[in-house]
């Protein structure tokens, strides 16, 4: 044989071997996985409704997987801290996130400059489940419908606030979605979280906000907020008594709520699979359907293709938003 061709045939199988000597080692630690704790970084502080739902899932994954799965709060920065953290992570399976809305189709249009980019940086692992939002407002105005917010605004342009659990989340978006449809101008109050955020609201620093029915229901029941929409389609089974905001004059406004699972890019799909077929089956028990209905949420669930699809309509969707409310952050 020719030594070039030789040298050739050489490389070629040198290059096959460690192929496939790469794949069995993939399967091999896919196999293995998990064989140590598992750690699901959460953007927020404790206490935030993204929170209380990563410690749910972390102790059930935990449960089918047979290892600890442990949460930790990297707060700040609208999640991009977090996002970021995983991101660079050893891409093993052993650091997940749980993402949202805000940070993954929301952030990218928000911010001029994002250290990370919600396709190519992560690997989609499942949807866990979607939450409307409530309307509320301080229970010391005299306003107890959307009607009179609407008109109480329109005689006080720029000079009533409203919070958010920090700029671009989810509840800052719908608000300037809500100002724009409504044409009333209010300003953004951001803070670190939803809890400080709600306090303000009780107390009246600022007198209108956007939040799940974990952060609000609890305070509209002692009578310290009141609710005047939630912005789903149909009523929250949370709350029937609350109309939705469609219902009241803005037909279609719609603002929902997410929650999922990622892994850093390059994490091996078998151990996403597994992972995926793990939190599938908890999503499918009824504890998880009594949790979920208890805070407002339904569950999801769904292949890694599904989440990836819903990803990537959801940028859609709000980029839009965000381009519409005129909202910038940098």
């Amino acid at each position: 044989m020719n030594p070039n061709r030789r040298a050739v045939a050489s490389i070629a199988l040198a290059a096959l071997l460690a192929g496939t000597a790469s794949l069995a080692t993939a399967q091999d630690t896919a196999a293995n996985y998990p064989d140590k704790p598992i750690r699901i970084v959460v953007g927020f502080p404790s206490g935030q409704a993204i929170d209380g739902v990563a410690r749910y899932f972390a102790q059930k994954l935990g449960e089918e997987l047979k290892q600890p799965v442990i949460v930790d709060n990297r707060a700040g920065a609208s999640g991009i801290i977090a996002h970021e953290l995983v991101k660079n992570a050893e891409p093993d399976g052993y650091t997940l996130l749980i993402t949202s809305g805000a940070t993954m189709a929301i952030n990218p249009a928000l911010f001029k400059k994002l250290p990370y980019d919600p396709i190519k940086d992560f690997a989609p692992v499942i949807l866990t489940n979607t939450t409307p939002m409530f309307l509320a407002v301080n229970a010391g105005t005299p306003i107890n419908s959307f009607q009179q917010m609407v008109a109480y605004a329109k005689a006080r342009p720029g000079k009533l606030a409203y919070g958010s659990g920090g700029s671009g989340l989810t509840q800052h978006i719908a608000m300037e979605m809500l100002k724009k449809a409504a044409d009333i101008d209010l300003l953004h109050v951001p803070y670190k979280g939803s809890p400080a955020m709600v306090t303000d609201l009780i107390g009246g620093q600022v007198q209108f906000a956007f939040d799940t029915s974990t952060s609000i229901l609890p305070h509209a029941t002692n009578g310290r907020v009141k609710l005047l929409g939630v912005t789903s389609l149909t009523r929250s089974a949370a709350a029937p008594n609350v109309p939705t905001l469609a219902e009241q004059g803005l037909p279609g406004f719609e603002a929902l709520t997410w929650a999922g699972l990622v892994a850093p890019a390059r994490t091996p799909r078998a151990i996403v699979e597994k992972v995926n077929a793990a939190m599938n089956h908890v999503l499918k028990t009824p504890a998880t359907a009594t949790y979920l209905a208890g805070i407002g949420a339904t569950p999801a669930g769904g292949s890694v293709g599904d989440f990836d699809q819903f990803i990537r309509k959801e940028l859609t969707r709000w980029g839009k938003a965000v381009k519409d409310s005129g909202a910038q952050v940098d």
